[in-house]
């Protein structure tokens, strides 16, 4: 574990740390939140719900997974309004997010990879009409499993707030 979390460090993350299963609480709430369809992509995408699965199904994927980490990218603001700033950190945060995914499925045959925000691998996503295009480069986020970021991180003794003008992108891996 110690040499996956070096790995996460090395390829440009701030934080890392082992990520307990047995700790990941699917929540119906949050999904709940998807429906509010603030980002636009509620019923659009095949990495978002309800295309992502019903929570019955993705936690019986869980259970077929023994451990996992957990990986953030924190960046510091001029301001809680630098749009530019938080662009960046987004950008940052992404090309880590596939870079680590990358590696790691040359590891591990089999990988579950949960980033921020919907997958974007396409410009526009086959949801419904016909099967994802790159079923095996997709990934849904931790919020379309149920997950309360916060308190993943929690679980994981890493911080989510990091101080005043900072923003923090968090992300996951389970593998056998």
């Amino acid at each position: 574990m110690d040499e996956l979390i070096q790995l996460a460090l090395e390829n440009g993350f701030t934080a890392a740390a082992p990520l307990p299963i047995d700790a990941l609480e699917l929540k119906e709430e949050v999904r709940k939140m998807c429906e509010v369809n603030t980002c636009g992509r509620y019923d659009k995408s095949w990495s978002c719900p309800p295309g992502c699965g019903d929570l019955d199904t993705l936690r019986k994927r869980f259970l077929s997974y023994k451990k996992g980490i957990l990986v953030q990218t924190t960046g510091q603001l001029e301001d809680s309004f630098d749009i530019e700033g938080i662009q960046a950190l987004s950008q940052r945060h992404k090309e880590n997010f596939e870079r680590l995914t990358s590696l790691l499925k040359a590891r591990f045959q089999k990988l579950l990879p949960m980033g921020t925000g919907s997958c974007t691998r396409c410009k526009t996503c086959t949801y419904p009409d016909a099967p994802c295009r790159f079923p095996d480069e997709a990934f849904s986020s931790m919020e379309a499993y149920g997950l309360v970021v916060s308190e993943v991180c929690q679980k994981c003794n890493l911080p989510y707030y990091y101080g005043k003008d900072t923003l923090t992108y968090v992300a996951c891996y389970l593998f056998e």
